[in-house]
């Protein structure tokens, strides 16, 4: 299901951009030949994933989807891995706020009643990325010289979207 949720997220990222041509490579055999509709999704749960996929991939005028094995997929494993990604040193923690919300709601059972719930936590301190959301989002940037600078060669890795930051891979730029 994580799977098809960050596809399902990407793709939709990638249509509102404008983007028309996209090259999707995963680890997960199985969900790629599912979505090549090589192979049919035998779980149920994962039947709704692919039902709202294949419509966007159908959006796109070209689609390239491509099984990387895991073992060859450093760059994915960096940036699904958070102390990869923020190069954290063994002592050090980071307290960031936490949100999460289904692309595609699992059924309720019984009649239960459907709720949409997202869940967040404060962050006490200014947490390191607010400097470089101020920039990307409103060009502000620090009054000290060399914050300036350091946050300016930051930000070109960067993309602030819809009120998210994403780290940008040497590939992506």
């Amino acid at each position: 299901m994580a799977w098809y949720q960050a596809l399902i997220l990407g793709l939709q990222i990638a249509i509102e951009m404008g983007i028309n041509d996209l090259d999707v490579y995963g680890d997960l055999q199985l969900v790629i030949n599912q979505l090549l509709k090589e192979f049919r999704v035998k779980k149920d749960d994962l039947v709704p994933y692919q039902k709202h996929a294949l419509p966007l991939l159908d959006r796109l005028e070209t689609v390239k989807l491509e099984h990387v094995p895991r073992g060859a997929n450093k760059i994915a494993d960096a940036l699904v891995s958070p102390a990869a990604t923020l190069a954290l040193g063994a002592k050090e923690n980071i307290k960031g706020p936490v949100c999460r919300q289904w692309v595609v709601t699992p059924p309720a059972d019984g009649g239960e009643e459907e709720l949409k719930v997202v869940s967040a936590c404060a962050v006490d301190k200014e947490d390191w990325r607010q400097p470089l959301i101020d920039y990307l989002k409103h060009g502000k940037l620090p009054s000290v010289v060399r914050h300036k600078t350091e946050i300016q060669r930051r930000a070109s890795r960067f993309l602030y979207y819809k009120g998210t930051l994403y780290r940008c891979s040497f590939l992506n730029l």
